[in-house]
């Protein structure tokens, strides 16, 4: 089966968790290339098998270059610990899941596979350039371009919201999750990366930064939430040194330094440090 194909299926088949991102109408069907609400609006699935649900285009910094160094640290193991972590807090039985800034996607297949490839799993992403890697994946799970502030998903579809690393909606989280459902995002701590960053930035710029106003935020909306740090050091492979730099919007800074071959080959191991945050939605 082609990947239009597969999207397709999948859509068909689980109609009633997508909503018109144009009147918020309900999706009635699939009909040859295009998913149709009830008020007639039309989305169509590209060639690549997802749907893009933005009205209008937009650029991200996230390109083909960085997402691609990501997805092969990535799938060297970079978050496996975390997406470990994040499978403990969900519940053993199938649930529907809605990954939040998937990227390249490989958090989520990887998520899956531990989970027996037992849910219902969704991930979005505002990069078209993420959304076409996702879909190069062996998994499951359905991928499509959507808008984190305006959801295509149906009030209280979901049973988990999962994210790693995105910006949130904390009012459209809670219309799309069940009652009692699962929220779990993963926020990045001082030292993350922070042998990464001393070579960027010697002089001591981006050497140290503060995500506790997110945390804040987060347990202002959900006061009850669960906080566990997660910690670790990763042995970054020598062929991939260079992604490790390309992967994170670190080398973006005005004052990063572009490093040495020699310099880069210091870069042997690398700090993951992150706070997990996770709540039940009431």
């Amino acid at each position: 089966m082609k990947k239009i194909e597969r999207s397709q299926e999948f859509v068909k088949q689980h109609l009633e968790l997508f909503r018109c991102p144009i009147c918020q109408a309900p999706m009635k069907t699939v009909a040859k290339n295009s998913v149709i609400c009830e008020q007639n609006h039309s989305i169509d699935f590209n060639k690549h098998g997802f749907l893009y649900f933005l009205q209008r285009a937009v650029d991200s910094e996230y390109d083909q270059a960085m997402l691609s160094a990501r997805r092969n640290l990535l799938t060297a193991g970079l978050f496996q610990p975390i997406v470990e972590q994040m499978n403990e807090q969900l519940p053993d039985s199938a649930q529907t899941v809605l990954d939040v800034g998937c990227g390249e996607g490989t958090p989520l297949a990887e998520l899956e596979q531990l989970r027996a490839n037992r849910d219902i799993a969704i991930g979005f992403d505002i990069s078209k350039d993420g959304i076409n890697l996702a879909t190069q994946l062996q998994t499951n799970a359905f991928f499509c371009v959507a808008d984190l502030r305006r959801l295509p998903f149906a009030d209280q579809s979901f049973d988990s919201v999962v994210e790693i690393f995105s910006p949130s909606d904390y009012g459209e989280f809670k219309r799309v999750l069940k009652p009692g459902g699962r929220l779990i995002k993963v926020i990045p701590n001082a030292e993350y990366l922070v042998e990464l960053r001393q070579l960027l930035y010697p002089s001591g710029e981006h050497a140290k930064y503060d995500n506790s106003n997110v945390i804040d935020l987060f347990k202002k909306h959900y006061p009850q939430a669960t906080v566990k740090a997660v910690r670790y050091q990763f042995q970054v492979p020598t062929t991939l040194t260079d992604a490790m730099v390309l992967m994170t919007p670190l080398h973006w800074g005005k004052n990063a330094r572009q490093l040495a071959p020699a310099e880069l080959k210091q870069l042997k191991m690398v700090t993951v440090d992150v706070t997990l945050l996770s709540t039940t939605n009431s």
